[in-house]
């Protein structure tokens, strides 16, 4: 490839130079060349006879390119060869058809098998290749002028680090920057997080500041407000919006417009307005406490941003926006918009999805599925399918785990009951003979717990007439049986409905001296004796 030619401005420059008598070196230094460049544009132009002269009179640019290009030109011409030149022709192909230089890189890594590049190199000549093929059609940016109350563009931008008063500590701040199309007018303001219910948040706000609605909303391509964009030859302007912003949008009545990917220019209007945000406002506000950052900033926009005369427009944006576009916005709704946020969630093993930190049940046959959740300030609805399949109040506090028993198997759901009181008063239900026996069971042993005992004795007792349930308490009592096992045999075996045995009843009164007993003390005096002979 051939070196850049330095422009004819430049070697006007030279001519005039040494016709004042200045040194080859230091035209070099004075023009920012390597001596080696100055000595061979000095030997061409002198060939031509134009370094001498009037510095009056200074030879025309036509005719020093002319120069140039017969000196130059036809001399040796410096160039290399890419270690990618090989592979030029499929470089441009893939290049063309809108694939980047990393993916070409690794692409040709992975199939060509003599392929020793660099990224560096692929990245070089797909530079070179757009440069030689000169503007495309679609790299002119087009200056579209928009109606009054027709279009706002909304993007954030890092804002620097400001006092958190919920965490007590600094956290990384983002300015929220809404922008009329129209008259310029704009609202800003400082927030921790871009999070899909601070987006919602700040476009209501953005809507009563401005005390009405735009048509068309055009938002950057953020995961709050797009969850897929695709943008390809096959499937042009294809996209998923966020649910939650299309709730935001059916209920003020705009229009969502996204901005393609890598695409910033088509909302440059934001992009410059949170730019001047951020050189102009943020950098006057010396505080770090957001809240009174907000203030300041909000006042900013309306006596500063708004006062000012527009660069492009030619005018004041707040007296465009008093006067002409105010009235052409669409009227804000009687009622004030509730929060809507969608989130996409997987059912865990214990049939419960999370939302905010807080768990909700859903039925337990979903377990290991993706469900749409809907969540308001007061409820959570969860979607499998399009079909609502739960609907719980939302939880706020301390409150963690919200569960609707029947979304659990039904032979297991009473298993997430461990108190005692709860199952005392589950076998009371069933008589006050169960409930003593069942307090017998928690007794039954001092060092384990027979909570999963007692869970099984009354769920399975639960099956039977209250005859059979009598029955069997009565003969595991009589018996000492506490454990499920021993209940469950003498329901199996009917043993309940067998009588128990009588019981051995010992008569009154005292018991004759047996014919051949003899009285206790008699034997003590004549141990007592025996001991005394053997000691002496």
């Amino acid at each position: 490839m051939a070196a850049p030619r330095t422009d004819m401005h430049r070697l006007q420059e030279l001519v005039r130079l040494h016709r004042l008598g200045v040194g080859p070196r230091e035209v070099a230094r004075l023009l920012r060349m390597s001596p080696k460049t100055e000595l061979r544009y000095r030997t061409v132009l002198d060939a031509h006879d134009l370094l001498a002269g009037a510095v009056e009179k200074l030879p025309e640019l036509e005719e020093l390119r002319t120069a140039v290009l017969d000196g130059v030109g036809d001399g040796p011409v410096r160039c290399y060869v890419s270690s990618v030149d090989p592979w030029r022709k499929v470089i441009k192909k893939k290049a063309a058809e809108g694939v980047g230089p990393k993916a070409i890189h690794d692409w040709l890594v992975r199939t060509e098998a003599g392929y020793t590049g660099h990224y560096s190199s692929v990245l070089r000549m797909v530079r070179r290749l757009k440069r030689a093929g000169g503007v495309a059609a679609e790299d002119v940016a087009l200056i579209v002028d928009t109606a009054p109350g027709e279009v706002a563009q909304v993007d954030f931008g890092y804002a620097g680090k400001f006092f958190d008063e919920a965490t007590g500590r600094v956290r990384k701040a983002w300015v929220f920057v809404m922008v009329l199309g129209f008259s310029r007018h704009m609202f800003a303001e400082l927030v921790f997080d871009q999070k899909v219910e601070t987006w919602l948040e700040l476009h209501t706000k953005a809507f009563r500041f401005f005390g009405g609605t735009p048509r068309v909303i055009v938002p950057d391509n953020l995961k709050a407000a797009v969850l897929k964009a695709a943008f390809g030859a096959a499937d042009r302007h294809a996209l998923e919006l966020n649910r939650s912003y299309r709730e935001l949008a059916r209920f003020y009545g705009f229009k969502i417009d996204p901005t393609p990917p890598f695409s910033p220019q088509k909302k440059g209007k934001v992009e410059s307005a949170v730019n001047y945000v951020k050189h102009n406002a943020l950098a006057t506000i010396d505080t770090t406490d957001i809240g009174v950052a907000n203030g300041e900033l909000l006042d900013w926009v309306t006596k500063t941003a708004g006062q000012r005369v527009h660069g492009t427009t030619g005018d004041r944006p707040l007296a465009v926006f008093e006067s002409v576009e105010k009235s052409a916005l669409l009227p804000l709704p009687a009622q004030r918009f509730k929060t809507i946020v969608w989130k996409r969630a997987t059912v865990h093993t214990d049939s419960h999805i999370t939302f905010d930190r807080k768990l909700y049940s859903v039925p337990w046959r979903l377990v290991g599925k993706q469900l749409w959740l809907r969540a308001t300030p007061d409820s959570v609805e969860i979607y499998a399918d399009d079909q609502r399949v739960a609907t719980h109040e939302r939880a706020y506090g301390k409150k963690r785990r919200t569960t609707h028993e029947p979304h659990l198997p039904e032979h297991r759901r009473d298993l997430m009951h461990r108190s005692e009181s709860y199952w005392l008063s589950r076998a009371d239900a069933l008589g006050s003979d169960v409930k003593a026996f069942v307090t017998e069971v928690f007794a039954s042993d001092d060092v384990l717990h027979k909570l999963r005992d007692v869970q099984a004795i009354v769920t399975h007792l639960e099956r039977f007439p209250p005859h059979r349930i009598r029955g069997t308490v009565k003969r595991a009592q009589f018996y000492g049986t506490y454990s499920y096992v021993g209940v469950r045999n003498i329901l199996q075996k009917a043993l309940d409905l067998e009588p128990l045995p009588l019981p051995v009843i010992v008569s009154g009164g005292s018991l004759s001296r047996p014919q051949f007993a003899r009285n206790p003390q008699e034997l003590l005096a004549k141990h007592m004796e025996i001991t005394t002979h053997e000691s002496h």
